[in-house]
């Protein structure tokens, strides 16, 4: 069997168009595990919808919805990325060296999320079971009507956190300017300890999880109240 090699792909010589149909290649992941990506110049799309097991690394800024709709990859963008990196993502995993603008990791159905720096607002929106680690802080309406999956912000949180929840867990470390409706601060047990140290080490960012607290939904907005209708 033929040694796997790495793939370098110049977006300046190329189109992103390109790369992503060499990335659907059936079977690429046989042929090249392992693939970096030059000037990406902040272009839009780069590496979504893959679904093999690759490690991609996009040695730059990126546009929008960068390693959207990911399963089973491990892409890594060494700079900032914009709105809606990972969004919709199923699996694998999705890190920004930088900072990331709104919307990451949008609807996302499971995998890991990591953002070294800050992220905009509206992180986490809809988060359908993805796991989200935030280095820095995140903007307002993050986890707005979050599902599912774990939503943990080493740094600040904007207004309006956890908007409208479900079943999403969120912890933060720092300040929360305000809190949305029916979310509420919740006890910090030893599982959730357990849990966050977990998070936090798969994540490989090196925090105390006693130093976090714990929201969560109050659980009034999504059971119907007789007095409530009109």
């Amino acid at each position: 069997m033929a040694a796997l090699t790495t793939e370098v792909h110049d977006l300046a010589k190329s189109a992103v168009r390109d790369l992503n149909q060499a990335l659907h290649t059936p079977g690429v992941a046989r042929r090249a595990a392992t693939w970096r990506v030059l000037n990406p110049r902040g272009a839009h799309s780069i590496a979504c919808g893959l679904n093999e097991d690759l490690t991609v690394d996009i040695e730059g800024h990126v546009g929008y919805y960068c390693a959207g709709m990911n399963q089973l990859a491990s892409v890594t963008v060494h700079g900032n990325a914009g709105v809606g990196v990972a969004e919709n993502m199923m699996s694998g995993t999705v890190r920004v060296r930088g900072n990331a603008s709104q919307s990451a990791g949008a609807t996302a159905h499971g995998g890991l999320l990591v953002i070294e720096g800050d992220a905009a607002a509206r992180c986490g929106i809809s988060m359908k079971g993805v796991d989200i680690v935030v280095g820095g802080d995140v903007g307002h309406m993050s986890a707005f009507m979050g599902q599912a999956g774990r939503l943990v912000v080493c740094g600040d949180a904007g207004d309006a956190l956890g908007d409208s929840l479900y079943e999403a867990r969120l912890y933060v470390r720092g300040k929360v300017k305000s809190l949305g409706a029916d979310c509420v601060e919740k006890e910090l047990r030893a599982e959730h300890l357990t849990e966050l140290a977990q998070l936090l080490k798969t994540a490989e960012i090196d925090e105390d999880p006693a130093a976090f607290r714990r929201y969560g939904s109050a659980r009034r907005l999504y059971h119907f109240q007789p007095d409530n209708a009109y």
